[in-house]
C-alpha cells in the first residue's frame, strides 16, 4: 500500500519536528504543506492527489465543493473532536471517513489568563516601549478584588474561572444553558446576560460557535459594560459583532480588548484591530502550543495507521 498522505496547514513549519512521520512509510508517503487556504479551485488543485489529509483544526474550510473536487480522499483526520469547518455530512455522504483526536486541555485557558493579565496591565505598550528606548509610559490595572465575567463556563470557563479565583477575584458567569447550580458548584455567581456585562470588569468569551451564539456580543451587550472594562476573546470570532467592536474601541467606549479569534483568518491586512492600539491581537494561538500540537499529530498517524488497517477510531459524524 502506498498511500498519498497530505499534513496540510503547516503554516508555522513545525508539522515536521513535533513527531516522526517515518512510522507511517508502512502505509504511504507523507506530504507537508504550508501554503494558506485559497479559493476552492486553488485547493482542488493543490489537494487532488492525496487519499488522505490531516487538518490543523478550523484552518481550511471542506465544505462540499471542495469535497466533490477531491474524487481520490479517502480519510479526513482533524485536530480535536470538533470542526465547525468540516462538512461531515458531505463527507460521508462521498464516502471520506472523518476521524479527530484528543485536545491538550488546558492550552487556550492558559492563553486566556496570559491575554488578561497582558493587557491588564499594560504589557504590550511597556515593552514596545522600552524597547524604543522609554521607561515606564503608562499605568497598568489590577485584577485582586475586580469582577471577572465567564461567558460560557464549560471546560475552558471553568478552569479561566479558577485562575481568577486564585487571583482573588470575583466570579460571574451567564450561558443560555448555564443554571445557578452548575455555576455555584464550580464556585461561580450565576447573573443574567445583562448583569454579566454590566458587572464585569473583564468579560472573557468560551462559548462553542453556534446559529446561537453568532453575534451574541453585539452592540447593545457591549454598550451595557463599564468603560473600564476589557473583552477577551479566545473562542470563536464570530460570537463577537466586530464592527460594533471596533466601534466601541475606536470611541473610547470600552477600555479594551484582547483577542484571539476574529471573523475571517488570517485577520485581513488592514483589519483596525491590526492598528488599535488598546488591542492585544494574537494569530489564533490558543491552541498552539507543543504539547497539543504533540498530541494532535501523534493520534493523527494513530488514526491513519487505524483506517489502512480497516479499524477506525475517533469517528465523527
Amino acid at each position: 500500500m502506498s498511500v498519498q498522505i497530505a499534513v496540510i496547514d503547516d503554516w508555522q513549519n513545525v508539522a515536521s519536528g513535533v513527531v516522526d512521520w517515518s512510522v507511517l512509510e508502512s502505509v504511504g508517503q507523507v506530504h507537508v504543506l504550508h501554503e494558506y487556504p485559497a479559493e476552492t479551485a486553488v485547493m482542488i488543485e493543490r489537494l487532488q492527489a492525496f487519499e488522505v489529509i490531516c487538518v490543523m483544526r478550523e484552518r481550511t474550510t471542506f465544505d462540499k465543493a471542495l469535497l466533490q473536487g477531491l474524487p481520490k480522499l479517502k480519510l479526513l483526520v482533524t485536530g480535536g473532536m470538533r470542526n465547525a469547518a468540516i462538512d461531515i455530512a458531505a463527507a460521508t455522504a462521498l464516502g471520506i471517513q472523518v476521524c479527530g483526536t484528543d485536545s491538550y486541555k488546558h492550552a487556550a485557558p492558559e492563553l486566556t489568563w496570559a491575554l488578561i493579565m497582558a493587557c491588564t496591565r499594560n504589557l504590550l505598550a511597556e515593552a514596545n516601549a522600552l524597547r524604543a528606548g522609554h521607561w515606564q509610559v503608562g499605568l497598568g490595572g489590577d485584577l485582586y478584588g475586580k469582577t471577572l465575567g465567564i461567558l460560557g463556563l464549560g471546560s475552558i470557563g471553568q478552569k479561566v474561572a479558577q485562575f481568577g479565583q486564585v487571583f482573588g477575584m470575583r466570579v460571574i458567569a451567564w450561558s443560555e444553558n448555564l443554571t445557578p447550580q452548575r455555576a455555584a458548584a464550580a464556585g461561580v455567581t450565576w447573573v443574567s446576560k445583562q448583569e454579566l456585562f454590566e458587572q464585569a470588569d473583564i468579560l472573557s468569551i468560551h462559548l462553542v460557535l453556534s446559529d446561537r451564539s453568532r453575534g451574541l456580543v453585539d452592540a447593545q451587550a457591549l454598550g451595557w459594560m463599564k468603560p473600564t472594562a476589557r473583552l477577551v476573546n479566545t473562542a470563536r470570532g464570530p460570537i463577537v459583532d466586530e464592527q460594533a467592536l471596533v466601534q466601541a474601541l475606536s470611541s473610547g467606549r470600552l477600555a479594551g480588548a484582547a483577542l484571539d479569534v476574529y471573523t475571517e483568518e488570517p485577520l485581513p491586512l488592514d483589519h483596525p484591530f491590526r492598528r488599535l492600539p488598546n488591542v492585544l491581537a494574537t494569530p489564533h494561538v490558543g491552541y498552539v502550543s507543543e504539547q497539543n500540537y504533540r498530541q494532535f499529530y501523534q493520534q493523527m498517524i494513530d488514526a491513519i495507521h487505524a483506517w489502512a488497517n480497516a479499524t477506525p477510531i475517533r469517528v465523527l459524524g
